[in-house]
């Protein structure tokens, strides 16, 4: 705004005369301040109070004043900066894209001009100049430092947010950090906060303008820096509480992490509106247990709460960027929702070569320079990219809080549109890599083609990587300056290549920042990250750093802006007294990287000859290094046990004293000093640990054979070795044989005094062999071997009692040791193996306790007995005192132990209280280990003396899977346990079979103080690691220690209420669990504790709760009316009917059972009487987003006249009935008003509780009474009249119920009518001979009738139930979805009559006919025995489960996909069934009778529909028809309006009545097509959700796995397939078998598909195992991917087990013939003839295997056929004969 407002002055000043007309006083104002302002929709007009613009007007005045009288610009405002430097070519253009140069010509032409330059809308891309405090700029992170983020702004700017700007949690975390660690350096903090675990590089941020200082610089100019801050308060400056609206975004920071989501803070002071994010939305970058407190989101508003103060947000950048149809802003109330980040909708009103203006939402102006309008990344020109009047999507980048009108801008580029952090399209790169991978910072393109000249600004560079290109600002081409560019001439012009180096890399813009001069080419180094360590480097001294003791360090630069360190230590090989002198500035040195670290920007450097012209390798990591390497190294640090030396980048090692000289050093420090250079051989190297230990000794000297033989060296073994150097007061030795070095100290030479020690080691001299020598103790590592040549410790040896390891030591045993230090505690006593003992104050002789020093020196040889041994420390303490209990003659008590664990105990009574030992586990149980500490003497850890903290704990559900039987633990007495009653007891309760109680704690091992908790250490409030020992209805029993157990209430078990379903399995025995003590009752020996983390610890009352809150609670009873509820001890409280459910239809409180848990809300409180209502909606419970059917009523305000509602009969009156219709609110109903019909006993018509539905005509809010009337007349919108005796017509086929049977006939009652009936008699009732009514009919009978006579004067109807009067409509009638239609074949039955069969005895060809007759003869005997028929088999049905009459609904056609969704698994194939069975059985024609035909093609058009008008002429007479709606939706699919499809089957929805199911069902299956063809995932999803809820959701997932398939979509199809059979699986067998042959024929897995079986069998009723059985065995037929044997054994299961189950046999007949395996079906046909069936069957069997030879054998074949039938006939009338005889 300022510079636009110096260039309208400059211009005019330029062009005006000497003395100025007034009259542009006033033409300033019109400038300044326009006379119209355009109003804002659904907000208010002007952002401008009538006082600001006032001022406004006051201050344009003065400045044109001033101008006429000074001749001078006005002063120039704060916002106007001297400096306009840009470094991109977002350069001030106007909306014209001419140039600012104005001739004086067109100056002239006086201040119209000049105001209409005012008004117009400039293109302006942002700028340091035009960064303000307060502009909101979008930005994503490009580097993440350890105490700010650096933020890639557009334009190539860059900002920088300061840790304490990010957010006010994470202020408050750094803040207590800082408290806590005042005392520790800063060091702690550093390695604490890693900002990289709250953001990642690419992530979009919105940040507000703090600051735009310049950073103080040794140059004239210094580094401009930008100051943000995204802390949501600054983020989200001016939003108020109603800006938030959906599809807006909005900056908020995780206040806290919950178990389902994240509470989000919105930076909103004042307000109680608050963030929810779930879990699911927290993006693909994180998931909910990564999210930590304090980072900030963008986030995406999806919604909000039914009240308005919870925002539902996103942070999912792929949802938010998915702009196509939604996530954009299309309305708000005013212009503060238009923040940097949101997506809006454009209208395009000016394109020019320097970037685009449009309009937002027709009044907001926004631009987008050159560089956010794709002019830079697109090859054609923004002209013929975009056109003036074109609606195009964008996002808000920035705003311009001084420009004036108000504008913002905006980018369209497509990475900043989709919200993606790379601009490279995911196939152009298999693994789609970052573009600062492709090209790092420095690389150097040989060969990057200009692309786009900018004359004046820059060039665009291809620089080889696909999608993202370079560009090089003007100055940055040439060493030199360059006036101009040209796009055709030049060395510059397009399509000339040149040389380039990457300098940067921003992300907003999507651009390679490249350079072009020949002196960065050449440049060695570009940044700190170029520097390589261990690397030599030539730099100039450019400062030396001077404190108290003179030059400490000196700076180097080794480039342009960039320089290091070199300490004081890294000066010179030598020390320097005067460094000084040495180095001055300006000076060139050589020198050597020895670390960097870049994101502090820090880099060490050494001038050491040493290292500097090293030829050795570098170790810089410790993973290329190995044991025995080389290098040279530099100490930096010295104690008494060695130093520290330091090589390059962080790899450190350690110097032991004994590994920097062959000859023993002392102390280092007389050696050596900080800062020496040394040569170093890596001994030990630990990587993951980045340990390594090195030493100056030349590796070579000590072989890997010698390195063998120290390792087998044993401590305490004898040896001999030759004195080969003497020393002040040690020898060094060389053992023989294996060549070793040895040190003997003079004080081990004898076991007396000092002056003895070293008398004797002036008679050793060099080159004397010394014998029997002890190896006291040895160092691998450093080569190290001490011997002692003390008698006392050579006896020990030589002996077996020398004290070598810890393990040696026992309890009572006297051994020989020495003193090595003496305190005033007592003395310690060295052994073997460096193994030491206390031998404290108390133990020794009283004598001994009075002299100075105990009357002992160091290395004096001493004798002493073990008193105890502290296993958990290994620490064992020692006595000089003598032993009373010991005796010469001591015996074995009884108490003596045999095989003790710990080898030390011998006795019983060495167990006792507090006593450190060994136990061996014996067996592992739920609640405690089973474990003895010798042989008969058990012990038990309970599972509370496990474990110290839940941390150490790492299966909760079974703490104690961790140990393992025969596992030896250490283990503390805590006393004795009750095996019978299962008590605590004290150690003084021993009884004959003693089981100790032992702890196993850490804590208890290392301390000496402990305690067995008791019930009165308890306190409330307390915290305590509990288990579960035992699980009750109401309670859970868990034990804290051994004698202390407490419960908790099933309600305070979890804050889950989902665990609480299932106590058993979710709080098993044995569980963990951290419980806080709420009341102990010392008295009653009564500990309660709850397991939640909320809520305090008081019980809940009645004054605790408020409405709408949701608290878990247990159902304590259930009737057919209400459901009563135990919110706590004290409260309980009542579900009615009408808050069970939003769907009445499904309000069923028998659905809750006993002691069961669940949530619910609070709906009423009625303090007086201490009664609370409760909600079980789900729209109250779980989501207020949930579909509510009937709504919640509260009060008469909550409904009004006409609406209609449903409820519960609540009673029943002489004068009507009472209807619930709320839970406090009660409807009368009339009688006149129940029907209408008329209704003889109308209280039998309703009952108490049922659900009815009615329409409300009259409120009385005074008395709160409410009359509603039920019948379907004022009901149902598209009621129909019920048919009356004048509408019934001769001929007419009706339906209805029998309502009286008499001897001549039967009464029916004709459907849907005015109680019209009609007599059937007796003659009318069958085809054939006429039965008794009573016999084929009975009351209320469903039938089907045809009315043959009307006698409209006697008003008689003649009916008729012939099944004759309906064949002319059975194949019309039919309906194709009958699942339960039996193929004919499958029955075998006998009829009474006989003529099921439908085949007589000639039908048997071939068959001799005294064979013939014999069979009839039976068959005929046997029919006269009704008593003796066979029961009718069950009937396994084929694969397809249709019968061949029914024939499947086609949808319509469009689009390519079928709208109804048909079966999932349509068969081309006839059942497997179906066999010769049906064709052997005569079938009758059914002769259809000729129809007069109806003329009625005057309804509609010859063509049929073929406008909108024409279907909904069409659909106002049929709306329920979803064959027309389907019609409609297809015609706008071939006019390509895919949404109004949509739309049309959303109002299809709405408008079929709801008892239309099945039309219903169609349309939301083609709504399904049409999403999975057209649609999202997330829309799909949407509908499919919705779908389930109003129709079956078992057939629902069906139809939608049935898509999927036909679509191709196989993966989801398998994904749907799971979750349908985890819900459905129960009560769907087709589910099963279609899973089965999804995953076998499509997805060819045969694995995943036979383990269904076993689920299947599992999951549905017994009653239809065998038919699924039967059906998987099938598959292994028919499938292409089945296993043929896998069905035969299947099937051979189900015949043992049902041998006589003809229809079996039927089927695995014809999956044999049909797989040609002739041999196995002639084996079938002889095992089915052999079963001994009756008569009627034989012949069935005989016939069909005849039949069946004919096609597929032989004449041979046929006569064994023939004969077995024959000799079956023989036998039958040999047994008939017999039977008469008798």
């Amino acid at each position: 705004m300022a510079d636009k407002k110096r260039k309208v002055q400059s211009a005019d000043r330029d062009s005006r005369p000497t003395k100025k007309p007034k009259s542009s006083t006033a033409s300033s104002k019109v400038a300044v301040v326009p006379a119209e302002e355009p109003s804002f929709p659904r907000g208010g007009a002007s952002i401008l109070t009538p006082l600001e613009q006032k001022q406004i007007q006051i201050q344009a005045k003065n400045d044109v004043l001033f101008e006429q009288e000074t001749g001078k610009k006005a002063p120039r405002r704060e916002y106007e900066d001297e400096e306009n430097e840009t470094d991109t070519p977002a350069a001030d253009e106007t909306s014209s894209g001419k140039t600012r140069k104005k001739s004086k010509h067109k100056a002239r032409s006086g201040n119209a001009a000049l105001a209409a330059k005012e008004k117009a809308v400039r293109i302006e891309g942002l700028s340091y100049r035009r960064l303000v405090p307060g502009t909101l700029v979008l930005g994503q992170v490009s580097q993440i430092n350890q105490h700010d983020i650096a933020l890639s702004l557009p334009n190539n700017l860059t900002g920088y947010i300061p840790i304490t700007s990010i957010s006010d949690r994470l202020t408050e975390i750094v803040e207590k950090k800082v408290e806590d660690q005042e005392d520790d350096k800063g060091e702690a903090e550093d390695k604490d906060m890693n900002l990289s675990t709250y953001f990642y590089v690419g992530q979009y941020l919105r940040a507000s303008v703090i600051s735009t200082e310049k950073e103080a610089a040794s140059g004239s100019k210094g580094k401009r820096h930008i100051e943000l801050s995204i802390n949501p308060r600054k983020a989200n400056a001016g939003l108020r509480e109603s800006d938030f609206i959906v599809d807006s975004m909005v900056q908020a920071s995780v206040k806290s992490v919950e178990d389902h989501g994240l509470i989000m803070d919105l930076g909103i002071d004042g307000h109680i509106i608050k963030g929810f994010m779930s879990s699911k939305e927290t993006g693909k970058e994180y998931d909910l247990s990564s999210v930590q407190e304090g980072a900030v989101f963008l986030c995406l508003i999806t919604g909000l709460s039914s009240n308005g103060n919870v925002v539902k947000l996103s942070a999912d950048t792929q949802k938010a960027g998915h702009i196509k149809k939604r996530h954009f802003l299309t309305d708000a109330p005013n212009i503060d929702c238009f923040l940097p980040g949101t997506a809006i909708e454009i209208l395009m009103s000016d394109v020019t070569s320097s970037g685009v203006i449009g309009k937002a939402m027709g009044v907001l102006d926004v631009t987008a320079d050159v560089v956010h309008a794709g002019a830079m990344a697109a090859s054609k020109e923004l002209e013929k990219k975009y056109t003036v009047g074109e609606m195009v999507k964008a996002r808000v980048i920035c705003t311009y809080p001084d420009a004036e009108p108000r504008k913002l801008g905006i980018s369209l580029l497509d990475h900043v549109l989709s919200l993606k952090s790379n601009p490279i399209r995911a196939d152009a790169a298999s693994n789609n890599p970052k573009p600062i991978d492709l090209l790092p910072i420095s690389t150097i393109v040989p060969e990057a083609r200009v692309v786009k000249v900018e004359p004046g600004i820059g060039l665009m560079l291809d620089m080889g990587v696909k999608g993202i290109r370079g560009y090089v600002h003007i100055s940055r081409i040439f060493d030199g300056k360059i006036e101009t560019l040209a796009q055709d001439t030049g060395p510059y012009k397009m399509g000339s290549v040149h040389k380039a180096r990457v300098t940067g890399y921003n992300y907003m813009d999507g651009l390679y920042i490249v350079s072009m001069e020949p002196k960065v080419i050449a440049q060695t180094f570009l940044s700190i990250d170029d520097v390589q360590v261990g690397q030599v480097v030539k730099g100039t001294i450019e400062k030396l750093l001077i404190n108290e003791t003179g030059v400490n360090g000196l700076i180097v630069a080794i480039a342009e802006g960039i320089t290091g360190l070199v300490p004081e230590i890294h000066f010179s090989d030598i020390h320097l007294q005067h460094p000084e002198k040495k180095f001055k500035v300006g000076a060139s040195v050589t020198t050597r990287v020895l670390s960097t670290v870049p994101l502090k920007r820090q880099m060490r450097l050494t001038l050491k000859k040493s290292l500097v012209n090293s030829d050795d390798e570098t170790w810089t990591s410790y993973d290329n290094l190995q044991i025995g390497a080389e290098a040279p190294g530099t100490i930096i640090s010295m104690n008494p046990s060695g130093a520290v030396v330091q090589f390059y980048g962080p790899v450190r090692g350690f110097l032991p004293s004994a590994e920097m000289s062959e000859s023993y050093v002392e102390d280092p420090k007389k050696h050596f000093r900080i800062g020496q250079v040394v040569k170093v051989w890596i001994l030990s190297l630990e990587v993951v640990q980045e340990r390594m230990i090195v030493s100056c000794r030349d590796p070579s000297a000590f072989g890997a054979a010698q390195q063998e033989q120290i390792h087998n060296l044993a401590v305490g073994s004898l040896v001999t070795g030759t004195v080969s150097e003497k020393a002040n007061d040690e020898m060094v030795l060389e053992l023989q044989v294996s060549r070793l070095k040895a040190i003997l100290p003079f004080e081990h030479l004898t076991d007396g005094s000092s002056q003895k020690s070293s008398a004797a080691a002036k008679k050793v001299r060099v080159g004397q062999d010394m014998k029997d020598l002890v190896v006291l103790s040895k160092a691998e590592g450093k080569r190290l071997i001490h011997l002692t040549s003390k008698p006392s410790l050579v006896s020990a040896a030589t002996s077996g009692q020398l004290i070598a390891s810890f393990e040696d030591v026992r309890e009572g045993v006297e051994i020989a040791g020495y003193v090595s230090n003496i305190k005033p505690i007592g003395v310690f006593v060295q052994f073997a193996g460096r193994t030491s003992g206390l031998l404290p104050k108390s133990q020794l002789p009283d004598e001994a306790v009075k002299l100075p020093d105990f009357g002992m020196r160091k290395h004096e040889s001493i004798s002493a007995r073990v008193l105890s041994i502290n296993y958990a420390e290994q620490r064992f303490v020692l006595t000089q005192k003598p032993d009373a209990n010991s005796k010469d003659d001591k015996k074995v008590s009884d108490g003596s132990l045999t095989n003790p664990i710990d080898e030390v105990s011998t006795n019983m009574d060495d167990f006792c209280l507090g006593k450190l030992t060994k136990a061996k586990i014996d067996s592992v149980k739920l609640t405690q280990l089973n474990v003895h500490l010798a042989d008969g003497v058990q012990g038990r850890i309970d599972m509370s003396e496990a474990f110290d903290k839940m941390e150490d704990i790492k299966d909760r559900k079974n703490p104690l899977k961790l140990y393992r039987p025969s596992q030896v633990l250490l283990v503390r007495i805590l006393g004795m346990h009750d095996s019978r009653n299962h008590k605590f007891l004290p150690i003084t309760h021993r009884g004959k079979a003693p089981v100790f109680e032992l702890s196993a704690k850490p804590s208890d091992q290392t301390s000496t103080d402990f305690k067995v908790l008791t019930l009165d250490q308890v306190h409330v409030g307390s915290t305590y690691l509990v288990f579960v020992n035992n699980v009750g209805e109401d309670y859970v029993w868990v034990s804290l220690s051994p004698n202390v157990r407490g419960r908790i209430k099933a309600l305070d078990l979890s804050d889950d209420v989902t665990l609480l379903k299932d106590l058993e399995k979710n709080f098993s025995v044995g569980r963990a669990l951290e419980a806080e003590v709420i009341s102990v009752d010392t008295s009653q020996e009564r500990l309660d504790l709850k397991a939640k983390s909320r809520g305090s610890t008081k019980p809940l009352a009645c004054s605790d709760l408020s409405i709408g809150t949701v608290l878990p609670g247990k159902v304590i009873k259930v009737n057919e009316r209400q459901v009563l509820v135990q919110l706590s001890e004290s409260l309980t409280g009542m579900v009615n009917l009408v808050d069970l459910s939003d769907d009445y239809s499904r309000a069923d409180p028998t659905v809750f059972k006993k002691n069961q848990i669940d949530r619910f809300c609070i709906r009423h409180i009625d303090a007086l009487n201490k009664r609370v209502y409760l909600s079980a909606r789900p729209s109250k419970v779980l989501s207020s987003s949930l579909p509510v059917i009937d709504r919640e009523i509260r009060t008469t305000s909550d409904i009004q006249v006409n609406d209609v509602i449903r409820g519960f009969i609540r009673n029943m009156a002489d004068n009507g009935i009472f209807v619930n219709i709320g839970s406090n609110l009660t409807a009368f109903v009339r009688i006149s008003d129940l029907s209408d019909l008329f209704l003889k006993d109308w209280k039998s018509d309703f009952e108490i509780d049922q659900l009815v539905e009615g329409k409300v005509y009259e409120i009385d809010v005074a008395s709160n009474h409410v009359r509603m009337s039920l019948k379907k007349s004022h009901v149902d919108s598209n009621y129909q009249p019920p048919l009356t005796f004048n509408d019934m017509t001769l001929g007419q086929v009706v339906t209805g119920k029998v309502r009286k049977v008499e001897d001549f006939g039967v009464f029916v009652v004709v459907d849907n009518s005015a109680n019209v009936s009609g007599l059937c008699h007796r003659t009318q009732m069958a085809d054939g001979k006429s039965a008794k009514p009573q016999k084929l009919y009975s009351e209320g009978d469903l039938v089907k009738a045809k009315i043959l006579k009307i006698d409209r004067e006697r008003k008689r109807i003649s009916l008729g139930l012939k099944a004759s009067y309906f064949n002319d409509d059975m194949d019309a009638d039919v309906d194709g979805d009958d699942k339960n239609v039996i193929p004919e074949r499958a029955i075998v039955d006998d009829d009474d009559d006989g003529s099921s069969d439908g085949m007589g005895m000639n039908e048997l060809e071939g068959m001799p006919s005294t064979s013939a007759g014999l069979l009839a003869d039976i068959e005929g005997r046997e029919d006269e025995d009704g008593a003796d028929s066979d029961t009718k088999e069950n009937t396994i049905y084929g694969m397809n489960g249709i019968s061949s009459s029914g024939e499947q609904l086609q949808g319509l056609d469009a689009g390519g996909f079928d709208w109804i969704g048909g079966p999932l698994f349509p068969k081309d194939v006839e059942s497997e069934s179906d066999t010769d069975m049906e064709a052997s059985q005569p079938k009758k024609k059914k002769r259809r009778k000729a129809e007069i035909q109806i003329d009625r093609t005057g309804d509609l058009d010859a063509n049929g529909p073929q406008s909108e008008a024409d279907y909904e002429r069409l659909l106002l007479g049929q709306p329920n028809s979803s064959v027309l709606w389907l019609s409609y939706m297809a015609f706008q699919l071939q006019s390509n309006e895919t949404e109004q499809a949509m739309e049309i089957g959303e109002r299809a929805l709405r408008t079929i009545h709801i008892r239309e199911q099945d039309e219903k069902l169609n349309v939301w299956v083609a709504m399904l097509n049409l999403e999975n063809t057209y649609g999202t995932d997330e829309s799909l999803d949407e509908v499919f959700k919705r779908a389930c809820q109003y129709c079956d959701s078992l057939d629902i997932h069906e139809r939608l796995i049935s898509i999927y398939i036909q679509s191709g979509k196989q993966e989801k199809a398998d994904a749907l397939f799971t979750t349908a059979l985890s819900k459905h699986g129960s009560q769907s067998p087709s589910l099963w078998l279609n899973a089965a042959t999804f995953f076998l024929s499509t997805l060819n897995e045969p694995s995943r598909a036979r383990q269904l079986l076993p689920r299947a069998l599992q999951s549905l009723p017994p009653h239809t195992h065998l038919q699924l059985t039967s059906q998987f065995a099938q598959l292994e037929f028919t499938s292409p991917n089945g296993d043929p044997e896998r069905g035969r054994t299947a099937f051979e299961g189900l015949l043992t087990t049902f041998p006589k189950r003809l229809d079996l046999w039927n089927v695995l007949i014809d999956l044999e013939i049909k797989t040609g395996e002739v041999e196995r079906v002639r084996e079938l046909f002889g095992r089915v003839t052999k079963l001994g069936l009756k008569a009627k069957k034989m012949k069935y069997w005989f016939k069909r295997w005849m039949e069946w030879e004919e096609k597929c054998g032989g004449e041979r074949e046929r006569m064994r056929v023939r004969g077995l039938a024959e000799e079956y006939v023989r036998r039958q009338m040999e047994e008939r004969g017999k039977v008469v005889e008798v």
